[in-house]
């Protein structure tokens, strides 16, 4: 049960910490070697790896508009038992984002995160409203990604 409690603590501090926009403490918990999937054929789309290109990818993220804002929906815990801070926990998740051209709306998720000796060392998003991404990332209209 303390498992548990200390990994959902651990994820909820982790949105707080991004929805305050403080990169370096949203990064405290994550491990050097971690890695990050992001869906959707966007230009972000894909694996990042290290916690350097984590922070780069997620300052892009921020840097993206002007609000980006995550409301944790459902938290979820597969070991309660779990005591030496090994997890998978899974997090339903509303962003509400306004683009860089001022577009508003709410991408929907769930990041399924593992948690290994206290740090998070993968995180894997999958978002149920895919299409909204070019707007999201204002690539929207870009026929030519994408080809050679």
């Amino acid at each position: 049960m303390v498992g548990a409690l200390v990994a959902k603590r651990k994820v909820r501090a982790a949105f707080s910490s991004f929805n305050d926009r403080d990169i370096p403490r949203f990064l405290a918990s994550w491990d050097e070697d971690a890695t990050f999937i992001y869906p959707g054929e966007v230009s972000v789309s894909g694996t990042v790896t290290g916690k350097t290109a984590i922070e780069a990818w997620f300052t892009h993220l921020m840097d993206s508009g002007p609000s980006v804002h995550f409301t944790l929906k459902i938290l979820a815990v597969e070991n309660v038992f779990d005591l030496v801070g090994t997890n998978v926990t899974c997090a339903e998740w509303e962003n509400a984002v306004t683009n860089r051209e001022g577009t508003k709306m709410v991408v929907c998720g769930v990041s399924v995160i593992r948690i290994k000796r206290g740090k998070i060392t993968h995180v894997r998003d999958y978002i149920f409203d895919t299409d909204k991404l070019p707007l999201a990332w204002c690539e929207a209209g870009d026929e030519n990604r994408g080809q050679p």
